[in-house]
């Protein structure tokens, strides 16, 4: 345990924003697994809203600085493509 005042300050910071950034990821990663499993399902009106949702947590991961802009991309064309396939499918 440090003992200089803004080192004790430093580890209760990155204490707490650790904590908001795995609440933030875990946040994502239901997002887009909820939409993966839509599209797996064949729910097209479900897959889309949440679809949705899951992109926009993606780019609001990458503001933040949760994930590198290029991995929310491919995972956002990975969806969009079973997306349109499902939707074309239908």
């Amino acid at each position: 345990m440090p003992n200089i005042k803004s080192a004790i300050k430093r580890v209760k910071t990155s204490d707490k924003r650790r904590a908001l950034n795995a609440s933030q990821k875990s946040a994502l990663r239901t997002a887009v697994k909820a939409a993966d499993t839509a599209l797996v399902n064949n729910e097209a009106e479900t897959a889309a809203a949440a679809f949705k949702v899951a992109s926009q947590k993606l780019d609001k991961a990458v503001t933040k600085g949760l994930i590198h802009k290029n991995a929310a991309a491919r995972k956002k064309s990975r969806l969009a493509k079973k997306l349109n396939a499902l939707t074309a499918q239908a």
